[in-house]
Parts: structure tokens; C-alpha cells; sequence
């Protein structure tokens, strides 16, 4: 049951990812509202899945990083679900679910293996780290997709070269809207995350930060992400500059979350 419904999901966020497509490639707004129903429908079967495999299995999202993996494309499609309520935001859609198709493409590799919990990843603490890191990541994700459309957006508007494809990218105000909010929340949620994972190190290794790459990585993208915020809240930094030191930001975050597996050895390698 629990793989028919990934496989279900998987299907889901391709079907979106196709309809994001088609609705650009039209110009009609319309193949994107009615896309959204059909991402959301994939969110909701992957979230069913993602409790069965935990509940049945005793499994948390940190068990492998295919897992994580999962667990991070859900939480960003729900994210950017969540600010269809507020915001017109319907492109966002076409950066949000092809990456999340191409992340669950990915963490199917483990679909149907069976894998065992190790003691150290046993606890109450674990999941809740594992929570809120990673749906504050998914949050900082979306921080960098609407950059990437606000610098496209106020690239075209700069250059007076607007074209039909513009008047269906969000407006400059939302999309700057999107990325304050997805970065006050993402980096507080990440900032929690660390902090449980310290108090679940200091039981585990006898002390709460080990020196570790992907530990240090991610105190680096953490420190990125403290001075964007302060100069944001501070200073009133906004617009483009914000939008390009989101997207680094988030490309320190992504290193430190995928990358450091695969350059270095971590205490974070638990299989």
C-alpha cells in the first residue's frame, strides 16, 4: 500500500509538473489553477505515505538521505501550497514541482526496501529535529524560487522588453512577500532544528556540536542566512539584492543538506 501510493504521488507531481509547462507554453492562467488541485492531490497521497512508512516501520525521515529526501519535496510542495491561500503565486508552481518530482525520483531507489532503525537514530528527539530542519530548508527553498522569479520578473521590467509571458509571473510585491516570509520562517525552523539536534548530539557523541562537514556547512549556510535577515529587518534591504542573496544562501544550504555526503565522511552517514 505504502509504495502504490508513492508511485501515486510520483505520478501526481509529474502531472503537475507537465501542467505547469503547458500553461506557460499557452499563456493561460487557467491550466494553472487547475494545476494546483492536482499538486495538491499529489501532496496529500504523499503525505499518506510518508505516515504509513513511518508508523508501520518506526521509520523517521532521517533514517536515509533517499528518505529525507521524500520527506523534503512534501514538505515544500505544502509550503508553497500554503501561500496559494494568500498570494497569486500559481508560476512559483513550475519551480516548486518539477523539483519535487525530480527529488522523488531520486528517493524512489529505496522504494520497498526494507531498512532498519539503528539505535542512535532511536529517541523522541530525532523526529522533531529531522521536522523542523527539514521543513525549515523546504521553507528557504521557496525563499529561493521566488528570487529567481522576482530577478527574472524585474529583469524584464528593467530592460522594458516585457513580453506575454510577464503579465502571468507573479507581481514584484508578492513574490517579495513570499521570500520575507519564507525566510523569517525557514530560518527560524532551521534554527530550532539545530538547536534539538544539539541536545540529541550531546546525548548521542557526549557533546552538543561535534565537528563535523555537514555540521559545519550548515553553520555556515546558518550564518548566510542570519546576516540576509538582519540586513532585511535592519537595514530594509528588499527586492533584487534580497532575491540574489537568497538564492546563495539557499545554494550553501543545498550543499550542506545533499552535497557534503558526497565530498566528505560525517557523522550524519548512518547507513
Amino acid at each position: 500500500m505504502e509504495a502504490t501510493l508513492f508511485k501515486a504521488a510520483l505520478l501526481g507531481y509529474l502531472v503537475a509538473t507537465l501542467g505547469y509547462t503547458v500553461s506557460l507554453m499557452v499563456k493561460r492562467v487557467a491550466f494553472a489553477r487547475a494545476t494546483v488541485w492536482i499538486l495538491l492531490a499529489a501532496f496529500v497521497i504523499h503525505g499518506v505515505s510518508l505516515a504509513l512508512r513511518c508508523f508501520s516501520r518506526g521509520l523517521t525521515p532521517a533514517i536515509h538521505p533517499h528518505e529525507t529526501l521524500s520527506f523534503f519535496a512534501w514538505a515544500m510542495t505544502g509550503t508553497y501550497l500554503a501561500f496559494q491561500l494568500k498570494t497569486k503565486t500559481r508560476v512559483l508552481g513550475a519551480f516548486v514541482s518539477p523539483l519535487a518530482f525530480l527529488l522523488m525520483v531520486v528517493a524512489s531507489n529505496r522504494l520497498g526496501v526494507d531498512v532498519s532503525v539503528p539505535d542512535i537514530l532511536k529517541g523522541t528527539l530525532v523526529p522533531v529535529h529531522v521536522a523542523l530542519s527539514v521543513i525549515g530548508e523546504a521553507l528557504l527553498a521557496i525563499a529561493c524560487g521566488a528570487g529567481i522569479l522576482y530577478l527574472a520578473q524585474d529583469s524584464q521590467i528593467r530592460q522594458r522588453k516585457m513580453t506575454p509571458m510577464s503579465r502571468y509571473l507573479p507581481s514584484l510585491d508578492d513574490l517579495d512577500r513570499v521570500n520575507h516570509v519564507s525566510l523569517l520562517a525557514g530560518f527560524t525552523l532551521l534554527t530550532l532544528g539545530l538547536l534539538v539536534g544539539s541536545v540529541w548530539a550531546s546525548t548521542v557523541w557526549g557533546r552538543p556540536w561535534p565537528w563535523d562537514p555537514k555540521l559545519m556547512w550548515t553553520l555556515a549556510a546558518w550564518f548566510f542566512y542570519a546576516v540576509l535577515i538582519h540586513q532585511r529587518l535592519a537595514i530594509g534591504w528588499k527586492g533584487r539584492k534580497i532575491a540574489l542573496l537568497s538564492i546563495a544562501a539557499f545554494a550553501v544550504l543545498l550543499f550542506a543538506f545533499v552535497g557534503v555526503n558526497s565530498f566528505f565522511k560525517t557523522v550524519h552517514r548512518f547507513q
